[in-house]
């Protein structure tokens, strides 16, 4: 144990790179390197991991075995998106040199021919939907490619992102801007969000944040309102809740065809479609203070409580009737994770409860004797959940042709796994060793026996897409499998992806 007064730490990612190092004095909480990490990567979720022991927030540094190295290992999670895979069909690799790459399906952004010449250099973003993709340059103009009505054509509003774009956020066929000033310009289908003229006086400035559902918008402004477009029905439109997001909203949280805001009294505000969360009415008595964080699964909400209990509403099915585990939700949850039916879970114990459609992830009967306790991570597919323990090891459940049965690989994944990542239908996990191992739906990217020889050493990051995967290596070397056509098979563009990969879309 700990005698000095003051501990020198690095902290690591999984590539090597030190992202902090220091002393900081024994008499403090873990906590404080978390805050550290968070600077170096704004808004993403990060576990710290010495050898195979889990330092949580609350860990009082004073506990810690001086005797190993002090190297921390940071190891990045789900951004607020928290484990949703990404609604595209292709790929887009930002290298090193600014330059992109693409593969997949081309009707999905995968053929990115049409703008080569403008994507050969100073990329440093890339977002995209189910149809197209929209790259940010470091002079702050955009350039998009793919189907042209999805947002793949934004020759209509070109003059406005010539510069000054600093985020981009998308939906199903929809893509949203923020500017510099504060401004948010918009392109794409028009029902779905493409088409902001109804609220463009109040999308002229003061815009910090941009939220999408499948078909809908909801922008955060400076002053804490809210301002929403896109499919009325889908959460575009928020009149009827007018009154209370005029101020204070300092989150926005979203199922797939509608909204819930967190206010800064701790208050929750929802709209949308009522059968997908949309209305809260039931449960108002339990949403007027003390919300910490909502969650969103397909058609339902979750929302933690200051006290630790947790709150639903929306379809039953998916979710929002939680009262056959309420007693189980009474206190101590610290972090839910939402599948498209089901949600999980996590509480202080480290241990995890699960409710919504059996068959979808919402019944951990089969394994509950191995969660209850020590699991520090969930990640979700379509109906499925994959939970990794502090001592590396992960257990599955829910629908077992969307990885909720691992049994395959299981020798594979009693210890050493420090991520978790999700496609529609199957999981792959990184190992502290720089091996990944996959399971659930083959189509999906369940089986990488094509690529195995290249997963057995220095992954780093890997990326899910509806049906596929792309692993970044500590070369910046690209690794993907799945199926061919969302970017499984990126033969095409193999001599592109052989180094200097920085970042997979």
């Amino acid at each position: 144990m700990a005698s000095s007064s003051d501990i020198y730490v690095q902290l690591v990612e999984l590539s090597g790179r030190i992202i902090a190092k220091g002393t900081w004095s024994a008499t403090l909480r873990a906590n404080c390197l978390y805050q550290c990490a968070h600077l170096a990567k704004p808004g993403h979720r990060c576990r710290l991991l010495q050898g195979s022991w889990e330092i949580t927030p609350i860990t009082p540094l004073v506990a810690w075995d001086l005797s190993l190295d002090s190297c921390i290992q940071v190891v990045w999670l789900s951004s607020s998106t928290a484990d949703r895979h990404s609604r595209s069909q292709a790929f887009a690799a930002i290298k090193a040199d600014g330059s992109v790459v693409t593969w997949g399906g081309a009707g999905g952004g995968g053929d990115s021919s049409s703008v080569a010449r403008l994507l050969t250099e100073s990329v440093v973003q890339v977002c995209g939907n189910a149809m197209a993709f929209a790259a940010i340059k470091v002079d702050g103009s955009v350039v998009t490619w793919g189907v042209a009505g999805g947002g793949g054509n934004s020759s209509a509003v070109a003059s406005l992102l010539m510069e000054g774009v600093v985020q981009v956020c998308a939906n199903i066929q929809a893509f949203a801007a923020i500017k510099a000033d504060g401004s948010v310009v918009t392109w794409g289908d028009a029902g779905d969000g493409g088409d902001s003229s109804a609220v463009a006086p109040l999308l002229t400035e003061g815009v910090v944040q941009v939220c999408a559902n499948i078909q809908a918008f909801a922008a955060i402004k400076a002053d804490g309102s809210v301002v929403t477009w896109g499919n009325a029905g889908g959460g575009g439109d928020s009149s009827v809740v007018a009154p209370l997001l005029m101020e204070g909203v300092v989150q926005v949280c979203e199922s797939h065809f509608s909204f819930a805001a967190i206010k800064a009294d701790g208050s929750a505000v929802t709209w949308g479609d009522a059968s997908c969360g949309g209305d809260s009415s039931a449960v108002a008595p339990l949403m007027k203070e003390g919300v910490v964080q909502v969650c969103g699964s397909s058609m339902a909400f979750a929302a933690i409580k200051a006290d630790g209990s947790v709150v639903t509403w929306g379809n039953a099915g998916c979710g929002g009737d939680s009262s056959a585990v309420a007693p189980l939700l009474m206190e101590g949850v610290v972090q839910v994770c939402g599948s498209r039916m089901a949600f999980a879970a996590i509480k202080a114990d480290g241990s995890v409860v699960t409710w919504g459609d059996a068959g979808g992830g919402g019944d951990s009967s089969a394994v509950a004797p191995l969660l209850m306790e020590g699991v520090v991570q969930v990640c979700g597919s379509r109906m499925a959940f994959a939970a990794i323990k502090a001592d590396g090891s992960v257990v599955t459940w829910g629908d077992a042709d969307c990885g909720g049965d691992s049994s395959a690989v299981a020798p594979l994944v009693t210890g050493g796994i420090v991520q978790v990542c999700g496609s529609l239908e199957a999981f792959a996990a990184i190992k502290a060793d720089g091996s990944v191992v996959t399971w659930g739906d083959a189509s999906c990217g369940g089986d990488s026996s094509a690529v195995a020889p290249l997963l057995t050493e220095g992954v780093v990051q890997v990326c899910a897409n509806i049906e596929a995967f792309a692993a970044i290596k500590a070369d910046g070397s690209v690794v993907t499998w799945g199926e061919a056509g969302c970017g499984g098979d990126s033969s095409v563009v193999a001599p592109l992806l052989t180094g200097g990969i920085v970042r997979v879309c």
